[in-house]
């Protein structure tokens, strides 16, 4: 009874793999653009990593996001180091200008938290182009939230479209 009652308990437990994620903001390319010239080179320059149970991508207008999956056994700091030495040849093959890849912080699956659209109230659709709402998000909401305890991260992609990743360190 002793030790039951000082077991941490979680009302969702985190079963997340161990996992390292590569994010590239690519603001002037189109979805497939971004596979052909960010993405897929950021997956040939991480492919011979040992211990890497499984890759996959997401391309976007404007974002690529990488996650490299490793077995159990590999340390994510350790894994975190083997990504980001690749980085750097990854980058070689990225065309200048089309983004910089980086290692997203240190968090679990259940670590995104919340994407959402900024848009402008009704009436107001042509006081404001998708110039000024981006401008918006990157001056005003981003910085606000950055201020925020807990968040790890705001990323912005395409026009008004962010998400923000919560601090949550794997255990280990």
């Amino acid at each position: 009874m002793w030790s039951a009652s000082r077991l941490p308990i979680d009302a969702v437990p985190d079963i997340t793999n161990n996992q390292v994620q590569i994010i590239t903001v690519c603001p002037t390319l189109a979805g497939q653009e971004v596979e052909q010239l960010v993405t897929f080179p950021i997956e040939q320059s991480i492919a011979n990593i040992p211990d890497i149970e499984e890759t996959r991508s997401i391309s976007r207008f404007g974002l690529s996001v990488v996650t490299v999956v490793f077995k159990d056994k590999v340390d994510i700091y350790f894994a975190r180091q083997l990504v980001n030495e690749k980085l750097k040849e990854a980058e070689q093959r990225i065309p200048q200008g089309m983004g910089i890849p980086e290692l997203a912080p240190l968090s679990t699956g259940l670590g995104e938290v919340y994407q959402y659209i900024i848009h402008p109230k009704k009436g107001s659709e042509k006081k404001y182009n998708a110039k000024d709402l981006r401008t918006m998000q990157d001056w005003i909401v981003a910085r606000q939230l950055y201020g925020t305890p807990g968040i790890a991260e705001v990323n912005s992609f395409g026009e008004s479209l962010s998400n923000m990743k919560w601090r949550s360190i794997p255990s280990g």
